[in-house]
């Protein structure tokens, strides 16, 4: 995972500063597309073949993807074919979203609820969270049926578990102590 990291990060660098001076909303959208495309091992094993040059793997993406290509995005794309380097698109568009969420202030806050959350609901604990984590959270929700009830909250690599199930295994490594 590291290597994959730190293969992706100055692809990912080199995106936002691209983005930064366009629009990096409509960037994130495109990124996003072709890492969904790129995690399909079909294409992988097309684009993998010596058979196939790097404009036919270009326009089979193209073809599928459901939005519209810039041409910084298109020129993006061709340079990361040409290095053999789809494999790490899902992890440029991960850093990429990092990276746009810091310069925004902003950060992804996933919550996980072992049942739905209304929006009046969602609007309130997203409030307490940004307290709680002193920043601008951009809130997901994420069904969990497992913790049986209450909330876990992950916003980068800190973690918030108010759920039952978290409250029961406290119980058990305090009784088994």
């Amino acid at each position: 995972m590291a290597e994959l990291a730190t293969l992706a990060r100055p692809y990912a660098e080199a995106l936002f500063d691209v983005a930064s001076q366009g629009d990096v909303k409509e960037t994130s959208l495109q990124v996003d597309a072709l890492a969904l495309i790129a995690e399909n091992e079909q294409l992988r094993q097309f684009a993998s073949s010596p058979k196939v040059d790097a404009d036919q793997v270009f326009d089979l993406i193209v073809s599928v993807t459901k939005v519209s290509l810039n041409q910084p995005m298109q020129n993006f794309l061709r340079m990361l074919i040409e290095n053999g380097r789809l494999t790490v698109l899902a992890e440029i568009a991960s850093q990429f979203h990092v990276l746009a969420n810091a310069s925004a202030g902003v950060s992804d806050a996933a919550v996980f609820s072992a049942f739905p959350i209304e929006d009046s609901q969602l609007s309130g604990v997203a409030a307490t969270l940004e307290k709680r984590f002193g920043r601008r959270l951009r809130v997901s929700v994420h069904l969990e049926p497992s913790l049986i009830g209450g909330i876990r909250v992950v916003v980068g690599d800190e973690v918030m578990d108010t759920s039952v199930k978290a409250q029961l295994e406290q119980m058990r490594v305090v009784l088994a102590a």
